[in-house]
């Protein structure tokens, strides 16, 4: 294996894994979609221009690919088991029951208003950059944008005098 790409993985990868929870929703989908990016990314990375930083190129990998599953699976729905991932709230500080509410309510959007989401705000792409990865229109990523956060605010039910997660 090439060091330098050993040496991405070792830096980047707990980001990418991170990106990737909030992309499917599941932490075990995660790390099989990172896993798989990652051995596509291997697989021509003696022929990426690596100067500019690899995080793009996986990025792409991890968002088609992903695609491609979400496809696959709205093609044959296969039903799965809905484990918690956490304690209940009670035992968790406030900022994590926040992180875990936010977390819920992602899973319960479409996968393409997720992605959208979690590529412009947790990734921080522009809206151009965005609609590359998506393959679709700026006009689109703002669709999606709109539409997840208004559903996001919906599903993160806060009080006022609670604070809002979602301004």
């Amino acid at each position: 294996m090439d060091a330098d790409f050993a040496d991405f993985v070792r830096r980047r990868g707990d980001h990418h894994l991170r990106t990737a929870v909030l992309l499917t929703g599941d932490w075990h989908a995660a790390e099989d979609l990172v896993q798989t990016s990652l051995g596509k990314l291997l697989a021509v990375w003696d022929r990426l221009d690596t100067t500019a930083g690899p995080d793009a190129y996986l990025r792409k990998i991890m968002v088609n690919t992903h695609r491609s599953w979400w496809r696959a699976r709205w093609r044959r729905e296969i039903p799965r088991a809905e484990l918690p991932d956490t304690a209940g709230p009670g035992d968790l500080s406030e900022g994590r029951v926040v992180a875990e509410e936010v977390r819920a309510a992602l899973r319960r959007l479409p996968a393409r208003q997720r992605t959208a989401l979690v590529l412009r705000f947790f990734a921080d792409l522009s809206e151009a950059e965005v609609a590359g990865l998506m393959g679709c229109s700026v006009g689109s990523v703002k669709a999606h944008v709109h539409r997840g956060l208004k559903a996001m605010r919906k599903l993160v039910n806060r009080t006022e005098d609670e604070g809002s997660v979602l301004r």
